[in-house]
């Protein structure tokens, strides 16, 4: 009680009191501040109690490298026009060499379906992989029942779609996992079919 008192009587003597230099230099918001801290912690500066709102109450300008990393701009990397004709060749030709391989490999439930730019490769009962374009990203998306889905981007060194991450490369990738399904590589089922069909075209 003789504390709350105390405090009461120091406001009193300082709203009664004329204004300081002190008082008149800071804005009325921070000197109705001042008045409760001068009360509150009289041994404090007001300029360290100033500053202090100032720098609490005041943007925080961080520098612009902290602000994250920069989006990746994929038009610099690949133009639209030499993304589709890329990405339409691989999907076009890996879709013939599919329907090739599943004329020769005895799979049931094997299909193979083009439409809206999605390819899928249904295997039956071994899962079924799906390939989309993805354009804003200038990649392929590719998701596989053994290797789950991975992102294509075009690689001017190799001359393939390569998956950043692991280094792979999407034909590849498709003919090892599709020898480990079905027993038989895209390569391998080629050859064998232009063998027969070269004896059929003899006989």
């Amino acid at each position: 009680m003789a504390s709350r008192l105390t405090i009461l009587r120091r406001i009193s003597i300082l709203l009664k009191a004329p204004p300081s230099t002190t008082l008149r230099s800071l804005r009325p918001s921070l000197a109705r501040r001042f008045l409760l801290r001068k009360v509150l912690a009289p041994n404090v500066s007001p300029w360290i109690c100033a500053a202090a709102s100032s720098f609490c109450s005041g943007p925080l300008n961080l520098p612009q490298d902290s602000q994250g990393p920069a989006a990746i701009d994929y038009r610099s990397v690949l133009s639209e026009d030499e993304y589709h004709r890329l990405a339409n060749s691989t999907i076009q030709d890996l879709q013939e060499k599919l329907e090739e391989y599943g004329d020769v490999v005895e799979l049931e439930g094997f299909d193979v379906d083009y439409g809206n730019e999605v390819l899928t490769l249904k295997l039956g009962t071994l899962g079924t992989y799906v390939m989309n374009k993805q354009t804003p990203n200038r990649q392929i998306w590719l998701s596989s029942p053994i290797s789950g889905p991975s992102r294509f981007d075009w690689d001017h060194n190799t001359q393939a779609w390569v998956y950043r991450r692991t280094k792979a490369n999407l034909l590849k990738l498709l003919e090892s996992e599709l020898e480990q399904l079905c027993g038989c590589g895209i390569k391998q089922l080629e050859q064998l079919y232009r063998h027969i069909t070269a004896q059929e075209k003899n006989t």
